[in-house]
């Protein structure tokens, strides 16, 4: 598409010489190689919805998945689900085409839930790096204070946490002027890209945005960390066996946080890297996510054995009705 014919087919009804939609530039400088990364995508996306819908089902179906840790880990499940369908399925529909569009109020949707659902996920590790604070270190006191009524005021508290930490940056940046041009150098509705667009000044978008992720990152990761100093120091108190039980309950959450943090250092970098990297964080993190904690947590296989035990006996049990019909 040429830039003449882009210009004159940018002018829309959002603003009176606005645009109506924008087009995602994503990984376009790779060329055939796309296409690997497409099918990478593709498969990441499916195990990932698969493994989490696992999680999902076994925490709901088996009794004795039935705690706490089990349904803060089935929340951060369904939130990685979602996270990933804002973008995943989007930008692999833009490999298979020569322009990937999007409107200008699906951008700011997708932009607004990629970002939300995202610092959901930290408040769920959050609370789960609480759960875990208080298993290990008031054992004898955590039924009476992890109670279903607090965990759903958690997980509900991450979701508004979330909303909180989006919402006012995402209307500022919704209600700026854009006239063109309409080229979004990013797979998806990137708010720092996004802003570069608009006609006029986004210096208090800029600090807003910037105010509140460090909002975000900062309130969080000091959460999680103040709840594994304490952990360690009750830790550091008891025997050898006791310490490896405890170290055993935290390496799966630990892993998923050391990951989330990491890849959330690589915000400010050059332009591709950061696209590049951005696409493989969307995809990667909760992708990992079912695979550590399967391969992590003994209670978690155990249940997955039940499960494929439960599901072969369902199987043979209509192989054998089948017969005795056919007969």
């Amino acid at each position: 598409m040429s830039t003449s014919h882009r210009s004159s087919s940018v002018n829309g009804t959002r603003e009176p010489d606005g645009v109506t939609f924008f087009i995602l530039q994503g990984l376009s400088s790779l060329g055939d190689r796309q296409m690997i990364l497409f099918v990478i995508l593709l498969l990441g996306y499916i195990i990932t919805q698969g493994g989490n819908s696992m999680i999902i089902f076994l925490t709901q179906t088996d009794p004795k998945l039935h705690s706490p840790m089990y349904f803060f880990l089935a929340n951060l499940s369904f939130v990685d689900m979602v996270y990933t369908t804002t973008t995943i399925p989007k930008m692999l529909v833009g490999f298979l085409s020569d322009v990937s569009t999007i409107s200008v109020p699906g951008c700011f949707l997708q932009m607004f839930f990629f970002i939300q659902l995202g610092i959901t996920s930290r408040g769920i590790l959050t609370a789960m790096a609480y759960d875990r604070y208080l298993a290990i270190c008031h054992p004898l006191h955590y039924t009476s204070i992890m109670t279903q009524h607090i965990q759903l005021l958690l997980i509900a508290g991450a979701w508004a946490f979330g909303t909180f930490c989006t919402l006012p940056a995402n209307l500022i940046t919704w209600h700026q002027p854009y006239c063109g041009p309409n080229v979004v150098k990013h797979g998806w509705g990137d708010p720092s890209s996004v802003r570069r667009l608009a006609c006029a000044d986004t210096s208090v978008d800029n600090t807003v945005s910037l105010s509140l992720a460090l909002v975000a990152l900062l309130t969080t990761g000091v959460l999680i960390l103040t709840s594994y100093v304490l952990i360690g120091i009750s830790v550091s108190r008891m025997s050898v066996a006791q310490r490896l039980k405890a170290f055993g309950t935290c390496v799966s959450h630990l892993t998923v946080v050391s990951i989330s943090y990491t890849a959330a250092s690589f915000v400010y970098i050059s332009y591709r890297v950061k696209v590049f990297i951005s696409v493989l964080y969307a995809a990667l993190t909760p992708f990992l996510n079912p695979v550590i904690y399967s391969l992590r947590n003994k209670e978690l296989q155990e249940s997955i054995r039940r499960t494929l035990v439960r599901f072969r006996s369902l199987c043979r049990f209509l192989f054998l009705m089948n017969s005795c019909f056919r007969k």
